[in-house]
This record gives C-alpha cells, structure tokens and sequence, in this order.
C-alpha cells in the first residue's frame, strides 16, 4: 500500500468531494523500484481554492502555482493543482501557468518519463509516457521532445545525470543528443541550484558514470568549475557522501579549497572541511603524520585523504583501522581533557589571570601530548613548577 494514512486521506477525501486527486512524481517512481518513498506529493484537479474549502488547516506555498501545503493529521502534505505551463525565458520558472483539469495534461509538462507516473488510490498506475518501460530498462528519458523540456529549466539536464548516478540508469541518446546542445544554458542557473544537484550526484551508486557524462555532453564546461583531469576525477568514484566529492573535485582539480567553495558557495563548514583536507593531502604526500597531525586533524578529514593517497598518488594509503589505533593511542584528544585547568595554575602561583595561562595550558598541553608528563594533576603540577617555570 503506497503513501501515509495522512496522505491517503488526503486524497480519499478530495476525491470523495468529487476531486479527482493521485499520486504524483518521484515517489511513485520509488515505490515502483521498491524503496521507500520521500517527499509524498498529490496532484488533483480541484483548483488551489477547492482544494482549501476541503481541508480546515492549509498553508499557501504559491497558489498562483497551484500548490497548497495540507496539514492532515500533524503532517504536511503538498497538494497541487493540476497545471500547464508557458513559456520560461529565464530558463527556470514558467512565465504563466494554466490550472487544467487533464491529469495527462499536467503530467506532460514534468522532466522524465519516470517522474511522469501518477498513482491512484487504489494503486492503479497511469503511465501516459512509458514511464514503466524506461524504470524495467533502466533509462533516463526526457518526457516528450528533450530540447522542450531543457528550454524549460536548464537545470533539468544536470537533474538528469544526477539520476544516472543515484538509480544507476542510462541516459537515452536524444536526452544526451539535447543536454550536449543546450548546455550552455546551464550558466543561466543559480549556484545554489548547481550545488544542490552536485551534492546528490556525488552520493549516487554511479557517480563515476555520471562524472563522465558531464564531459561527454561538455556539461563540464558550463558549470562553475570542473577539473580537466576527468580521469583522476573519475577515479575517485564512488563517493561516500557529498563532502567527499567535493573534495575530490579539489584535488583533482588542483584548486584550492577557497577557489571551490567560492564557486559553488559551500558553507563555511564546508570550506574548513576543504581546507583541512587539502593541508593534510599536501603533508601527507611529502611525509608520514605525526603525532601533532593526528590530534589535530578530524578522523574523517584523514579519512578522505587517505583514499585520495591510494587514487591519486604511488603511495600506500592507511586504512581506516590505522588510523583509528593511531589516534587512540594519543594520551588526550583535546586541551579539555586536560587534568588541569587556568584556576589551578592561579592558584599555583598566586599570579592574577592573563595571557600567561592560555601561554601555559599550550605549553602542558604539549608535553601531556608527546607524553613527556602524565595527564594527572601532581605530575603537570611538579612539570610546571620545575621545568616550565624553570624556563620561562
């Protein structure tokens, strides 16, 4: 049985009203290949204004596109009219859009013949594209004439290598034919929309497919930045999640980790990553990690660049086991692990607090580090009266 019991009664009811109302878009294309299904949306014919006379608690996502959000049962629940579309001159939102009351109509107007299956409540599938055959032979198809549909929104074409990669299908050569000779239209796009559709590629079974699609169709060039070296890029694949093939997009590129994340404009978060991994690639091609690199490097920044070592270099590359036992064995993880604290060297020295201690803390942090003292009070106690203090 396909859907929630909230969204099942969501479209018993509009149908009860006399609304036709199914199942659209890619969670039917979901449950058909046997996952499980996200993001339930529901395609009717009662226009934006029927469908709120239906249910008492709705909240208007842009009726003017036909949809409203249905809050049934504490769950949110996209319901949209059905709908043709005009023109879209700026290659992304159409410049009108027409409620119908045609359900092929509607279904016309989507991507792919896969993402073009409506299912009833009953589980009837209605397939007025051929959806099931391209899901049975594993193919991405442009609903309708291809040109069409990437005039329409140019973002399209990267949707479609993207689905190469995450369901591991084919691209159908006229949807090739098409992407190959629109592609430049790509640079009409927001970055924002690039990077969304590159972090679900790089998490894909097929990735290393879908890379090489990007420059069999010369997408790559017209995207914001893409290495030459296709071959080391592709190399890298498969990816474990998003981040690591933004990495590998770097250090195959040979960009800085600025340079990537100004041009698809990753968080912050994601340019420390970058550069974290970038600086310990670099060290870890001249020589092997000390201890300092493992108490400051994150495990899963050593963790990627130890898989770009093996891809991309001669060197041996150290497994995950490795690195892990190397950075267990280290006597603390952190100055917070510390047994001591700044109010204990105060009360050490009588001194009033200042710069000194941050100076000190480093200083034991140090020698707690390369095990020159225990971490235990009357050890860095006896360390700091005599040999620190001694020094300074």
């Amino acid at each position: 049985m396909f859907g929630t019991t909230q969204s099942r009664n969501v479209v018993h009811r509009l149908n009860e009203k006399g609304y036709e109302a199914v199942f659209v878009g890619g969670a039917v294309r979901d449950f058909l290949l046997g996952k499980e299904p996200k993001d339930i949306d529901i395609a009717t014919a009662a226009t934006p204004d029927q469908v709120k006379t239906v249910f008492k608690n709705t909240i208007d996502l842009g009726t003017e596109h036909g949809t409203v959000l249905v809050i049934e049962g504490g769950e949110p629940i996209e319901v949209t009219t059905y709908r043709t579309e005009g023109t879209y001159s700026d290659h992304r939102r159409p410049d009108e859009v027409q409620f119908v009351t045609s359900l092929k109509e509607d279904l016309m107007r989507r991507d792919f013949t896969i993402n073009s299956l409506a299912l009833t409540l009953e589980g009837h599938v209605i397939d007025p594209f051929e959806g099931k055959k391209d899901l049975a032979e594993k193919t991405i198809r442009a609903v309708g004439y291809a040109s069409e549909r990437f005039s329409e929104d140019a973002l399209r074409m990267i949707r479609a290598i993207r689905f190469v990669s995450v369901l591991d299908f084919n691209l159908e050569c006229m949807t090739k034919d098409a992407i190959t000779k629109l592609g430049n239209t790509v640079e009409t796009l927001s970055t924002e929309r690039i990077k969304k559709e590159f972090d679900k590629l790089f998490k894909g079974i097929a990735s290393s497919r879908a890379l090489k699609l990007m420059t069999e169709t010369n997408l790559s060039s017209f995207v914001p930045l893409f290495p030459s070296d296709i071959e080391s890029f592709i190399k890298c694949a498969p990816f474990q999640n998003e981040l690591e093939g933004w990495c590998s997009l770097m250090i195959a590129g040979n960009y800085d980790a600025s340079t990537v994340a100004k041009a698809y404009k990753l968080s912050n978060k994601e340019r420390g990553f970058l550069q974290d991994v970038k600086l310990y690639y670099e060290i870890r091609k001249s020589r092997s990690y000390t201890i300092d690199d493992y108490y400051k490097a994150d495990f899963a920044v050593l963790k990627i660049v130890e898989k770009l070592i093996g891809v991309l270099t001669d060197l041996e590359p150290l497994d995950e086991s490795a690195i892990s036992l190397s950075i267990e064995a280290l006597p603390i993880l952190s100055k917070h692990e510390l047994a001591i604290r700044g109010e204990h060297l105060m009360k050490w020295t009588d001194k009033k607090p200042g710069r000194w201690i941050g100076e000190a803390i480093t200083a034991i942090e140090q020698a707690v580090l390369h095990k020159r003292i225990l971490n235990e009070q009357n050890a860095i106690k006896e360390w700091f009266s005599n040999e620190y203090k001694h020094k300074k």
